[in-house]
């Protein structure tokens, strides 16, 4: 088997440390970006804020990852943090991106994150990667997002978008919040549940990362999300069934909006996220349904 050597920035997030896990047991190099002095081998220090990467540590590198950014569902959407989620978003991206085109030998690929988001609130319309930008601030976020990458699209390095759905984890990320609810027999559906939600494995978002790091031929956007979104109302059922609890409460809409301010329309929006993309290129899902899903991670 090839080694390759990836430098991932975002390295102790949810995604970030289950790629890192899954790249070094194949025996992998990876340097994690770190927002403090190093005290390892493998780690190359970087500060978004001040757009300043060590860009020596990421000379050799085959593959750069940007997965760094403040947690969307984290706090209240105060206009102070928004400003956070997208600075953090922002000023990281172009700080890599640069640091990738100013190199003599850049990486084969700099793949960036992004999310699901960028399409708004699509109702019941199944939407691709070829549907238009939706209207709120997630999506002009993603779309100021995937910009900044341009240094390193205008350097020749294949650039990839990996526009995440809802990731099935049993900790961190918003998941990882209804796991504990479920098991203590309070989840169930929120607002009328008739909102699509899309979901992804982590092992399948894992696992599309490192497809996307490999196929020498795909650039642009992709959804990470599994093939058939599902409804709230269908995704808290299964949660039931799984974790062999009652789904029988229900937060009301306006709950949902005292509890979480701004930020209750993306948890009773509907988004409808297909990955046509990962589908056509041959990309194989390991968990493409929500018992499975849920199951392995529970």
């Amino acid at each position: 088997m090839e080694t390759s050597r990836i430098a991932v920035a975002g390295a102790s997030g949810l995604i970030g440390s289950a790629l890192v896990r899954s790249l070094t047991a194949d025996g992998h190099e990876v340097v994690r970006l770190v927002r403090r002095t190093p005290r390892a081998k493998d780690e190359v220090e970087w500060d978004p804020e001040r757009q300043y990467v060590d860009a020596a540590g990421l000379v050799g590198c085959d593959a750069v990852v940007n997965l760094a950014g403040a947690g969307i569902g984290d706090h209240r959407w105060t206009d102070e943090y928004k400003r956070k989620i997208r600075d953090s978003r922002l000023l990281g991206t172009a700080t890599l991106a640069e640091a990738v085109a100013s190199l003599d030998r850049p990486p084969q690929v700099f793949l960036n994150g992004s999310a699901m988001g960028i399409y708004g609130d699509t109702g019941e319309r199944a939407v691709d990667e070829t549907a238009p930008p939706g209207i709120g601030f997630l999506p002009s976020l993603c779309v100021e997002w995937e910009e900044a990458a341009a240094p390193a699209e205008e350097a020749g390095v294949r650039t990839v978008f990996a526009r995440t759905g809802l990731v099935v984890a049993a900790k961190g990320g918003a998941w990882g919040r209804l796991f504990p609810l479920f098991k203590a027999g309070l989840g169930g559906r929120m607002g009328n549940g008739r909102q699509y939600w899309s979901y992804i494995a982590l092992h399948d978002h894992v696992a599309a990362l490192r497809y996307l790091i490999d196929s020498e031929s795909l650039s642009g956007p992709f959804n990470l999300t599994a093939p058939e979104p599902l409804t709230n109302r269908e995704i808290t059922a299964a949660m039931g069934r799984v974790l062999h609890r009652p789904a029988v409460f229900a937060v009301p809409a306006p709950v949902l909006k005292v509890v979480l301010g701004e930020m209750a329309q993306e948890v009773l929006g509907s988004q409808r996220v297909v990955p046509a993309r990962l589908l056509e290129s041959g990309f194989t899902f390991a968990f493409p349904g929500i018992e499975e899903a849920i199951r392995a991670v529970r």
